[in-house]
Formats: C-alpha cells, sequence, structure tokens
C-alpha cells in the first residue's frame, strides 16, 4: 500500500487509536512505535503480523501464557558499544543480561508450544540465542548489581586485605574510645561518622588533650570530631587498597565490555523483537476490550463487514454503559459504489467512517470488532474527502479544497482503490454541484474503484440506481417518531424528511407549504415517493418481525402440544395394562372362587386339587419360557460369578497369611530387650500395661496394680525402660 495522506488518517481518526494502543504498551519504546504505526505495504507480511496478533489474543484465552517481555531500552548502551574503549555502568549491564536472559525463555516458550504459536515462533526462530553474554556478566555482576569478589583473584585479594584493614581500624578505634571514655574526654553520643569515616565525639574542653586529626565540630561547637591517632595509619592503608578496588573494577568492567562489543548488532535484534511482542500485546489487550477479531482474508476483491462497530465510538459508549449499533455493508465486483442517503444525525457519517477506520486498522496490523463470518481485502489506496476541508493558510474555500481533492482522486483512483466522500457535491450551487458531483462519480465508477459516499442530491441518488454495479442505500429513519435507528439498509435511497422534520419542530404548515411551492413539483413527488417507499419498507419489517415472534410462538406451542400427548398416550397404555391385569385377576378370583363353591358343596378334595392344578397349568403356559439353551448360558454364567468369587476370597486370604507371617518375622529379626526390674511393659496380645516386681529365669512376675501375674519374657514388650 502505498504511503497514506495524513489528512485521511485525521479523517478517519487513526491517531486516536494509536493514542490508545500506545497507552496499553509497557514499555517506552513499545509506546514510541505505537505512534508510529501505519498501513503496510507488503502483504505477506501484513498476514504475518495479523496472525500474529491473533496469537496472541488466543493465549489470554488458554493456560499457555506467554512470558513477561517488559524491559528497560539499552539504546544508550548500543551507542557506546559502536565506540572504542568505552566501558557500560554497572545498570547497563544488568539491562542486558535481563534482555538476553528473557529471550532464551521466549525461545524456548515458543518451541514448547509452536503448535499454538505457529507463527510466534517462526519469528523468535530468527533471533540468534547468545548464552555467554549473560554468563560473562553474572561471572562479574551479583544479583543485586554489585561487583562479585570473585570477578578476579586481584580483586578478591584487594577485598580480602581491605577487610583485614577494616577490622584492625575497628579494633584500633575501638581501644581509643575506651581509653579516653574511661578518662571523660568523649559527649554521651561517644561516636559519629564524618566523610564515612568513624570519628570520636570529644568535648571541647578536653580536644588537646585527644591526640588524632580534627575533621569537625557540631553546631554548637561543644563537640569536635576527632579521628584517633592510632588509626590514622590504618586509614591511609585503607584509602590506597581502595584506590586499587577502583582501578581493578574499572579493568574488569572494561574487559566486559570489550567481551559483549562484537554482540552490538545482535543486542539491537533483541531490542526490536521485544519492542514487536510490545506492541503485538497492546494489539491483543486492544482487540479483547473490542470483541476484535481477524476475519477472513479474501484473495477477491470482496470486502464483506457483517455487525461492524466504530471502534472509537464502541470504546466511548461501552464506558458509559450505552448501546452501540453496529452496521453491515458489503463491496464486492457487482456492487462496487454505494450512495448512501437520508437524513442529517443518521449515522451517514459514522457509518463512512467506520469502514474508513476498520480498513486502516487491518491494514496496519490490528484486529477489527466485526463478526466472525465478515470477509475482508485489502486496497493498495485509501482516499477520503470528510468532513470541514475548509483551508486558512490557502485561503481556499470548502468547496475549492473539495475540488482540489477531487483532482487529487482523479489522478490516483483504479480498480484497487477504497473512496469514501461524506456528502458529496456539497459547497456550491446544488444544480451545478450536484451535476459535477455526477461526472465525478461516472468517472470513478468507469476505473472500477471501490467506494462509498454520502448525499442528499437527488440525481446521485438516481445514478446509483442507473448504474449496474452501484447500488442505493439509506440510513433507517422512523417515520413517526422521526428518530434515526442507526441501521443501514441497501438497495433503496432514502429521504432527506426535510419538511416532516421541520413540522415536528413547530415550523408553521403554511410557511412549509409555501416553501414546496417555491422548488420544483417533480423533486418534491420524488422526495415524497422515497418517504412512502421508506414508510411501506418499515411497516413491511415491522409485519415481518410480528410475523416471525407468531411463528416462533406457534413452533414452541406445537412443541409443548406433542409433549403433552406424548405424556397422554404414555399414561392410557400404563392405564391399559392396569386394566388387563385387573381384568385377569378378576378371572382368577372367579375360577378359584367357583372351586372353593363346589369343594364347600361335595367336600370333595381331588376335584379341587385337579382344578387348582388345571388353573396354574393355564396360567404357566401363558408365561414366556426359557429355552434349555438360555438355562445353560444362566447356570454357566452363575458358575463363572461363583467361581470369581471364591478366586478373590482365596486371594484375600493368602495376603493376610503373608502380611502375618511377615509381621512375625520382622518381630523375630527385632533383638530381645534385656529387662529389669522396674521396666514398664505389656503382653504382646494385650493392651494393660505393668511394672516387673520379679525375674527368674526366662519368668517375670508383672504387676498391674490390682492384680499380679507369672508370664514368660518372650511374651512381653518393653514400654518404657526403668530411669
Amino acid at each position: 500500500m502505498q504511503q497514506v495522506h495524513q489528512k485521511t488518517l485525521q479523517d478517519l481518526e487513526f491517531p486516536t487509536v494509536l493514542e490508545q494502543l500506545a497507552a496499553r504498551c509497557n514499555t517506552v519504546l513499545g509506546k514510541e512505535a505505537a505512534l508510529q504505526l501505519a498501513p503496510l505495504s507488503d502483504v505477506v507480511y501484513l498476514k504475518v503480523v495479523l496472525g500474529q496478533t491473533s496469537e496472541y489474543l488466543a493465549s489470554f484465552e488458554n493456560d499457555n501464557r506467554i512470558p513477561n517481555h517488559g524491559f528497560d531500552d539499552i539504546n544508550k548502551e548500543l551507542k557506546l558499544l559502536k565506540i572504542e574503549n568505552t566501558t557500560l555502568e554497572l545498570s547497563g549491564f544488568k539491562r542486558i543480561g535481563i534482555l538476553c536472559t528473557q529471550l532464551s525463555a521466549h525461545k524456548k516458550f515458543f518451541k514448547k508450544f509452536k503448535e499454538y504459536y505457529p507463527l510466534l515462533f517462526e519469528y523468535t526462530e530468527q533471533f540468534e540465542e547468545q548464552t555467554s553474554i549473560p554468563a560473562a556478566i553474572a561471572d562479574v555482576i551479583d544479583k543485586f548489581g554489585e561487583i562479585r569478589n570473585d570477578a578476579s583473584l586481584d580483586l578478591k585479594h584487594i577485598r580480602q586485605q581491605i577487610g583485614q584493614v577494616q577490622g584492625k581500624i575497628n579494633q584500633s578505634f575501638g581501644v581509643a574510645m575506651t581509653r579516653y571514655q574511661s578518662s571523660e574526654f568523649l559527649d554521651e553520643i561517644k561516636e559519629s561518622v564524618v566523610d564515612n569515616r568513624r570519628v570520636l565525639a570529644v568535648k571541647a574542653m578536653h580536644r588537646k588533650k585527644v591526640r588524632g586529626t580534627v575533621l569537625g565540630t557540631s553546631k554548637t561547637g561543644s563537640i569536635v570530631y576527632i579521628v584517633p591517632e592510632t588509626t590514622l595509619q590504618y586509614s591511609q592503608e585503607l584509602s590506597h587498597l581502595e584506590f586499587e578496588e577502583r582501578e581493578e573494577i574499572q579493568r574488569i568492567l572494561n574487559q566486559l565490555t570489550d567481551t559483549i562489543r562484537p554482540h552490538q548488532t545482535l543486542l539491537g535484534n533483541y531490542q526490536h523483537y521485544f519492542t514487536h511482542m510490545d506492541i503485538t500485546a497492546s494489539k491483543a489487550k486492544y482487540a479483547m476490550e473490542l470483541n476484535a477479531i481477524l476475519p477472513k482474508i479474501s484473495e477477491e476483491r470482496r470486502l464483506f463487514l457483517r455487525d461492524a462497530y466504530h471502534p472509537l465510538l464502541y470504546l466511548n459508549n461501552k464506558q458509559k454503559k450505552e448501546h452501540t449499533w453496529p452496521q453491515t455493508i458489503e463491496l464486492h465486483q457487482n456492487n462496487r459504489i454505494i450512495v448512501i442517503s437520508g437524513p442529517n444525525a443518521g449515522g451517514k457519517s459514522i457509518t463512512l467512517k467506520t469502514i474508513g477506520l476498520l480498513q486502516l486498522m487491518l491494514q496496519s496490523g490490528l484486529l477489527i470488532p466485526v463478526h466472525e463470518r465478515s470477509s475482508v481485502c485489502f486496497f493498495d489506496k485509501i482516499l477520503t474527502d470528510i468532513g470541514d476541508n475548509q483551508s486558512i493558510e490557502n485561503h481556499l474555500s470548502t468547496y475549492s479544497y473539495r475540488l482540489k481533492n477531487m483532482n487529487q482522486f482523479l489522478k490516483k483512483c483504479n480498480d484497487k482503490t477504497l473512496f469514501l466522500i461524506d456528502e458529496f457535491g456539497t459547497g456550491s450551487d446544488p444544480e451545478l454541484g450536484g451535476a459535477l458531483a455526477e461526472a465525478f462519480l461516472e468517472i470513478f465508477y468507469e476505473r472500477g474503484g471501490y467506494g462509498v459516499i454520502t448525499t442528499h442530491y437527488a440525481n446521485l441518488k438516481l445514478l446509483a440506481n442507473e448504474l449496474p454495479h452501484a447500488t442505493n442505500a439509506n440510513m433507517r429513519f422512523d417515520n413517526k417518531t422521526l428518530q434515526p435507528t442507526f441501521q443501514l439498509i441497501l438497495g433503496e435511497a432514502g429521504s432527506s424528511f426535510t419538511f416532516e422534520v421541520a413540522q415536528k419542530n413547530g415550523i408553521p404548515y403554511s410557511l412549509i407549504n409555501r416553501a414546496k411551492k417555491k422548488i420544483d413539483r417533480g423533486k418534491v413527488r420524488f422526495d415524497a415517493t422515497i418517504s412512502k417507499l421508506q414508510r411501506e419498507r418499515n411497516r413491511m419489517e415491522k409485519t415481518g418481525s410480528r410475523l416471525q415472534d407468531e411463528e416462533t410462538k406457534a413452533r414452541e406451542e406445537a412443541k409443548r402440544l406433542e409433549e403433552l400427548n406424548a405424556k397422554v398416550k404414555s399414561k392410557l397404555e400404563n392405564y391399559q395394562e392396569q386394566y388387563d391385569h385387573n381384568q385377569r385377576m378378576i378371572y382368577l378370583g372367579n375360577k378359584l372362587n367357583d372351586a372353593a363353591e363346589a369343594y364347600f358343596l361335595n367336600n370333595k378334595k381331588r376335584p379341587l386339587i385337579s382344578e387348582l392344578l388345571r388353573i396354574v397349568e393355564t396360567e404357566n403356559s401363558k408365561r414366556k419360557k426359557t429355552t434349555a439353551k438360555q438355562a445353560k448360558v444362566k447356570k454357566a454364567q452363575k458358575k463363572q460369578v461363583a467361581h470369581e468369587l471364591e478366586q478373590k476370597i482365596v486371594k484375600v486370604r493368602k495376603e493376610k497369611v503373608a502380611k502375618k507371617k511377615k509381621a512375625v518375622q520382622a518381630e523375630k529379626a527385632k533383638p530381645r530387650p534385656v529387662f529389669k526390674i522396674g521396666d514398664r511393659v505389656r503382653m504382646f496380645d494385650g493392651r494393660a500395661i505393668g511394672s516387673i516386681d520379679k525375674l527368674e529365669k526366662n519368668k517375670a512376675v508383672v504387676n498391674y496394680g490390682m492384680f499380679t501375674t507369672n508370664v514368660g519374657v518372650e511374651q512381653l514388650e518393653l514400654v518404657e525402660a526403668k530411669k
């Protein structure tokens, strides 16, 4: 895509989107880079960037969260590394070490989860991992950002000497303080620190009695701060050692800088990687707040935005907890230009800006808030003419500026251009301006351009109706309340509702009627016809919506009746079964009653038994009989179950016996304790604890308090030995 004109970016409020994007970045470099984003010309790279953002967005919804990518910039260090014989500061080494360590963590993470993040994994593979840099830094600088004692042998030796000298200083200082304190030469505070050196707090009256060097006095002059003479020679020695320490540290840092210097390009690439990751993360956060997605990218010249939201309006309304109306619009080979008409404040300009801003965002690598079934394509140029374009600097009127802009459109417009024009043709005489606008539109159409324009001109509405690959559209207006519904309707032009709105706002009808007489009667009829068509469409849509609701209710009622019918049918079947069962029981009862009555009359058992057997056999013949084969299978199954149960019982018994044997063996393996009189003991199979009163050979007399018993020592276990 060619460089988009700055006026187009401002018309579509793209800088505001970039500001919101930058606010979601974590690093300074990320914020700066986010504000510089612009539409990309390389389509292949653009698809990769969009895919990376989509992958990062997906990471918010799974457990494989991408590692931290915050960092402090190393631009200062990179500049120093380009200059010979320069040395980096400790903080610079720390930033470089963290950068290298984080890159290693990212490469490891994306290698592990490359199936989830293939594009981000492929991006990390472009950077060579350099573990020697953080290792070299860690050998010199500890985790607190200080030079390690073992950074070199000389430094280690020097710091050991410093420690020894500091010990001598403290020792000699302590001796001097004890001596002068006993002489009552010191103030109550005894000591203080001046110029990072311990000093005695000597009373001013005794200053000449204390041998040493005066470093200062208190504000009141009552205390003199003196370094004892005994510590001075050690202090001088310490100063020499500290100088040597600084020299050695400088040499170590110079060496470390020279070690890192050849990798300055690699470190610059690392910083670029994390800047890119910060921008990608901010795009994903922005997309999550907008409910934005990556729609299908069409190779054909087709733009289908379904339920598209204006990002800035959506976030603003979301903050205010207000509803935002989405728009659906489609541009393709057979419908390249859409002319939107209708009254002011109906949402025409917002629809226009929504299309343009979403296209700019998409071609800059941002996800857009549309339905998942939307389809998008890329344009080489995006041309806009929106808002008040009056140029005070160039002394151009609005219409002059717009004509100059249209001239640029004529030079650039082709079949890979998307043009967006608000209030096309306004700023001049309606008749002449409308005719010129019509001529412009015909040229844009002939060149195969894709575009959306808004207008009130009737001739442009008629032209859109006549051109085969153009169409009219209107922003729906409620003709009763004269309030916008912010819904785009394709296929028909919209009325401006000029006289209707005027009447609603209290303008006298006589004045409106006089105005109607002053214009061409054909225009009034044309606008009235459009208005009538819109009212008819509204009425039909309301009727359709009502019929749809009634159809839904009818389906729900049919479903409910079907369920009720199924329940009634089930109950009838149950009642029929119950009735048949009761009839059979009555029949059997009558048979038994007849047999009992016959027995009562003749008192003969044989006929009674014969009759009973006949009844039973008759009933059994009705019951379902199992075949011999089924009985055999059933018997075999029972036998198998019994066998498995028996095996489980045997297995459990064996496990119990094995555990018991193991416990006995473990007990035998334990060394037997040597019992003494007074030991507290317990029998292996008992709970009561007693004490040994008497021991004879392998027998013991155990006293349980209430009674005593004579037990073999092999049956006892030691609870507590006598102390």
